[in-house]
């Protein structure tokens, strides 16, 4: 008979350091998606006309989202920054014979966050 090594079904990913560490990057995908679907609320509510809007955007200044939204924020910025420092292990890029060093591809995608969000800003008219 085989060996079958003892694995808690329930609390597996709390042995390990870096087993929790990654549930929560998973988790994050939660709140990414919570995001997402507020995002196609207003789209919907664009739609709606400027009643819908007006109604959204009064949902929106609710204590209760107002919180929700703050802590969608915080976990959405870590996540990007949490999939950023695996980018150069998941994509490496190679020139010649060398790999391009993980700072710089990780370093890339924060100037392109960093430069597409100001963009999205001066868009919506912030600047």
């Amino acid at each position: 008979m085989a060996y079958v090594r003892p694995v808690s079904k329930t609390s597996w990913y709390l042995a390990k350091r870096s087993y929790t560490v990654h549930m929560l990057q998973e988790l994050t995908s939660i709140f990414v998606g919570m995001f997402a679907l507020t995002l196609l609320w207003g789209i919907s509510a664009v739609a709606g006309g400027p009643d819908t809007y007006q109604a959204f955007l009064d949902s929106l200044r609710s204590p209760v989202m107002v919180v929700i939204l703050w802590v969608t924020t915080v976990v959405m910025f870590y996540h990007a920054i949490a999939w950023f420092s695996v980018t150069p292990k998941a994509m490496p890029i190679q020139r010649g014979e060398e790999f391009v060093p993980a700072i710089i591809i990780a370093g890339a995608h924060y100037v392109l966050w960093i430069v597409l969000s100001l963009l999205v800003l001066l868009l919506a008219g912030v600047f």
